[in-house]
């Protein structure tokens, strides 16, 4: 593994760990001409999986669209960074595990926004308001009363 601060490619593992859940390997690297550490980690590659578009268009599933999308629902908001991680790690995990080659955007969609209801209601509407392009006050309450009940 190349030393990200001096470019050396002799680095060794120091330590080696499971990492989310099993999923990956968290190993810690020392490397031999500069000294300095860092951490790499290791998952299995799968088969990607590809997102059907609204407009039927077709493209790679990226885990930082969903990162991207949470934050911007829980800006400002009091939800720690460890909990939007494990709430991102959840829906990506649930994606996955639907073993299927391609999913429709949509359906990405309402299992970001359910997630986000046990995270933040706030972050929830923002993100619905987004997904769901409300287009005036009356879409925007009646989705709040759907939450409420």
């Amino acid at each position: 593994m190349k030393c990200p601060y001096c470019g050396n490619s002799d680095t060794r593992v120091i330590d080696s760990r499971p990492a989310e859940e099993n999923n990956s390997i968290r190993r810690r690297r020392c490397c031999d001409e500069c000294g300095k550490r860092f951490t790499t980690y290791e998952k299995i590659e799968t088969i990607p999986l590809i997102v059907i578009k609204k407009d039927n268009n077709r493209e790679q599933f990226e885990r930082s669209k969903i990162e991207s999308g949470v934050l911007s629902a829980c800006y400002k908001r009091p939800v720690p960074a460890d909990a939007i991680k494990e709430a991102v790690d959840e829906i990506e995990l649930q994606i996955v595990n639907r073993e299927e080659k391609e999913i429709p955007s949509s359906l990405i969609g309402e299992i970001v926004m359910e997630r986000l209801k046990t995270l933040d209601p706030v972050a929830y509407v923002r993100f619905a308001s987004v997904y769901r392009q409300f287009k005036d006050v009356n879409t925007f309450m009646e989705e709040l009363k759907m939450f409420l009940e």
